[in-house]
């Protein structure tokens, strides 16, 4: 029998909520962003907005449940009257695939039921529910939950989000589209993301041409918008696998805006002491440290630096560390060499956090802004 023959063991109850799967053509595409503003779109027309991520791949513990973090994110943006389980009923722990190709039918069941009650409990009583996908439509096939297999036992239809371009876009939107019909599930159209600002005209008419021919409606063009890919302090620690020495309390939200090796004397690394740079520097370059917290004093950090990142697990002297101490002054260190360190920064990929605060409003703009939303409403009509 084959998947989309496939019966499923316990369907969801609820067939009122309207509901929108939101799927990628790969992960990071911008499916967390395009939720986040069709949510805050969805909430200036009709009251009552579900979210739900099925299934989830990276998950953070509370109150003894894996919950995923797009979830959380999404519980602490907007006022969501649902319990965050029911938001995530699926976290795809290490040992999950092991568990269930070792017995597929006991716990295809479970996973099933777990997906049908979650669903229900966050679109009680829900005039629509976003649903987040996990990547493009085959990710979660090998245990029987793939992105096209859970949007079809949810009854949901699908808007596509790739990244920006024509050619390669358009044939993975296709492609994608294959997979959700040949499960029996509707399409509405497709959303390109991450376009620079000066290629919005020509990808929107060139996209539109293209999947016109293929039957697919376009249903917006998102700019890439600089601020949203900058990535915070905290979210620099966990990527470098750094560890902070001072100031975390006060600067864990900072913003990267510029990364500088300090291969250069301490007179000249001052012109680089401006708001968004992260300097770093071996942890024995001391009139380094001298500079950034003189810095730091003159301006009350108004005009301080992001944060300085000490290398190779060199700490500062004792006396050193006492003055620091006393500082305000970000500073984390990293057993990785300079030029290791700079380069996971630039190759890193940013996800939204809750905590910030300056990007969340960001995103709700630009989505609301580049989406045809009466074309998704038609789908429903």
């Amino acid at each position: 029998m084959s998947n989309r023959e496939k019966p499923f063991l316990k369907k969801p109850r609820n067939r009122s909520t309207k509901r929108i799967f939101v799927a990628g053509t790969r992960m990071n595409e911008g499916k967390t962003t395009t939720c986040l503003g069709l949510f805050s779109a969805l909430q200036t027309m009709v009251p009552r907005i579900g979210y739900i991520k099925p299934v989830g791949q990276r998950f953070i513990e509370i109150d003894g449940s894996m919950i995923d973090e797009d979830t959380v994110l999404f519980d602490r943006t907007y006022e969501i009257a649902a319990p965050i389980k029911a938001m995530s009923p699926l976290a795809i722990d290490p040992t999950l695939t092991r568990r269930f190709l070792d017995d597929p039918d006991k716990h295809s069941k479970h996973l099933v039921d777990s997906i049908s009650r979650g669903f229900d409990r966050a679109a009680y009583e829900k005039d629509y529910i976003i649903i987040e996908g996990s990547g493009h439509a085959g990710v979660g096939s090998v245990i029987d939950m793939s992105n096209a297999s859970v949007a079809r036992l949810l009854g949901a239809k699908v808007i596509i989000v790739s990244s920006g371009g024509i050619g390669r876009p358009t044939d993975e939107i296709s492609m994608n589209r294959a997979l959700f019909r040949e499960h029996g599930v509707e399409v509405i159209g497709a959303i390109i993301n991450k376009v620079y600002p000066e290629k919005i005209d020509f990808i929107r008419e060139y996209t539109q041409k293209a999947l016109t021919r293929l039957g697919i409606d376009l249903l917006g063009v998102i700019p890439v918008v600089e601020e949203l890919s900058r990535p915070n302090l905290s979210q620099v620690v966990k990527e470098i696998g750094g560890r902070w020495l001072n100031g975390e309390a006060n600067a864990k939200n900072n913003h990267v805006l510029n990364v500088v090796i300090g291969a250069m004397t301490a007179r000249a690394i001052m012109d680089y002491f401006k708001p968004g740079v992260l300097i770093i520097v071996p942890g024995d370059r001391e009139d380094v440290l001298f500079a950034a917290m003189s810095s730091m004093r003159f301006f009350s950090n108004q005009a301080g630096i992001s944060g300085l990142i000490l290398t190779r697990n060199v700490l500062p002297s004792p006396k050193m560390m006492e003055l620091i101490k006393d500082t305000d002054l970000p500073v984390i260190i990293s057993e990785d060499e300079s030029y290791t360190v700079a380069s996971k920064i630039n190759n890193m990929t940013i996800k939204t956090q809750p905590e910030d605060a300056v990007k969340i409003p960001i995103i709700q703009k630009t989505i609301m802004d580049n989406i045809d939303y009466q074309k998704i409403f038609e789908a429903f009509e």
